[in-house]
């Protein structure tokens, strides 16, 4: 930046500093006291630059209303110069408060520099009314330059007491020579960070969108795995029923067979019981089937419905089951609902095969804070029998034959449940399961009432 010497000798009062000059020297010293306050509030002002244009803006107008004691300050742009800078222009009037451009207080001459200003003509201004002729020393208009070209100006009105000299003047260009700069810098300042902002957003943005990604991904390789094992589970479905079933339901018809030729009454009633097995395992190997082929989530049935559906369709024909619910149904996790399915299945199929059931009874009791499955069967099966068979299959079944009851056992404890073993009602065997709920719905008023009398039966 260019030094202007005349400038400066006004400021430090050089032509005035003989000592011999008595009164002179007072006023070159107050001279300098007034400048030198001046400089550290156009200072103070100017190093408001982050504080936003605005606050810059108004800051520099207090500076130069302050060291002018003037009654009217204006600070304007031309319209289309720093075109990011804002506010466009600042008018402070007598009591240092803020008057709007279109306020009808406003003195006209004040209006008419403000809008030479705006259209670039501050500086060449001609319209000057009566009480504001040329040189008037209570008026002073001072260009504000950049890159050398003018984007605006200060201009300032005194009263009477207080006349504009040369001194005045020179700070006045000093506050005016800085503030285009700072106004750019601000400006600057202001669109990097919105630029900061907008690329901070832009990020977090990216991220969300990153991480919607990766859960899209993780849930389409779910899905592939979901889809490869019911694409196995159909498989197998389909080898067993095209198979292993064949082969059975071909046994059982060679077996009648040769049942029909043979006299022996002991040899026929063996071969009896080898074709009702057969036929058993025709129908276990059917509910095998349909549960391979309902083991995932697509189109998932609630547990009410899919115990139905095992009551009418899957079971086999000389075992009659009925359905209870009890209370209000309240979904559980898929994996909970399939296992409780299995148990109820293993559990009915037991009380046809080995219990010689005819009636069998599913109850679903969804009480304050757990579910109870339990199935009763009017059978021949004995309580303490089927709970000592387990104890030896769960320490080691060597051949298999108890493997359901193991099962039950495994399904319930997975799902966070007890498996209990007592007497049915009916006469037979009560295979129950209870597990906690996720929520606690109202119970039906029903439900324990229903269960403690059933309790009660089977203690007696």
């Amino acid at each position: 930046m260019s030094v202007d010497h005349h400038d400066l000798d006004q400021l430090t009062g050089i032509r005035s500093g003989k000592p011999s000059f008595y009164i002179e020297y007072l006023a070159s010293a107050e001279r300098l006291r007034r400048v030198i306050h001046a400089l550290d509030r156009i200072s103070r002002a100017l190093v408001r630059t982050t504080e936003g244009p605005g606050t810059l803006v108004r800051a520099v107008a207090e500076a130069a209303a302050d060291h002018l004691t003037a009654h009217w300050v204006v600070f304007a742009l031309a319209d289309g110069a720093l075109p990011e800078a804002a506010p466009r222009h600042l008018v402070l009037g007598p009591a240092g408060e803020e008057v709007g451009a279109d306020d009808p207080e406003l003195p006209p001459w004040v209006v008419a520099h403000l809008r030479a200003v705006h259209a670039g003509e501050g500086h060449t201004h001609a319209v000057t009314p009566a009480s504001d002729p040329a040189h008037d020393p209570h008026h002073l208009h001072v260009p504000v330059h950049l890159d050398g070209d003018v984007v605006g100006e200060i201009v300032a009105w005194t009263g009477a007491e207080r006349a504009i000299d040369a001194t005045d003047a020179s700070v006045l260009r000093v506050l005016a020579g800085q503030t285009a700069a700072a106004l750019q810098n601000s400006a600057l300042h202001q669109r990097t960070m919105r630029l900061y902002g907008e690329a901070s957003r832009h990020a977090e943005d990216l991220a969300a969108r990153n991480e919607q990604l990766q859960h899209t991904r993780d849930a389409l390789t779910v899905a592939r795995q979901r889809e490869v094992l019911d694409s196995e589970r159909h498989r197998i479905a389909r080898e067993l029923h095209d198979s292993v079933t064949q082969y059975a339901l071909s046994a059982g018809m060679q077996i009648e067979v040769v049942r029909s030729e043979i006299r022996d009454e002991r040899q026929r009633e063996r071969l009896g019981t080898a074709k009702a097995l057969t036929r058993r395992a025709v129908e276990q190997l059917r509910s095998a089937i349909y549960a391979l082929n309902h083991s995932g989530d697509r189109g998932r049935q609630s547990l009410p419905a899919m115990l139905e559906e095992l009551s009418t369709v899957h079971m086999p024909s000389d075992l009659r089951v009925q359905v209870r619910i009890e209370g209000r149904p309240v979904p559980l996790p898929s994996a909970a609902e399939r296992s409780l399915f299995r148990v109820a299945g293993e559990a009915l199929f037991n009380a046809a095969v080995h219990a010689e059931a005819g009636v069998a009874v599913v109850r679903l009791a969804y009480r304050k804070d757990r579910l109870v499955l339990s199935v009763s069967d009017d059978g021949t099966g004995d309580p303490e029998h089927v709970r000592r068979s387990l104890r030896v299959a769960a320490a080691g079944d060597l051949d298999g034959s108890h493997r359901g009851l193991v099962n039950m056992a495994e399904r319930a404890r997975e799902i966070g449940g007890t498996l209990r073993i007592r007497r049915a009602p009916q006469g037979g065997i009560r295979v129950e399961v209870g597990v906690p709920l996720p929520a606690a719905p109202a119970a039906a008023p029903t439900s324990d009432t229903t269960d403690t009398a059933e309790e009660a039966g089977s203690r007696s």
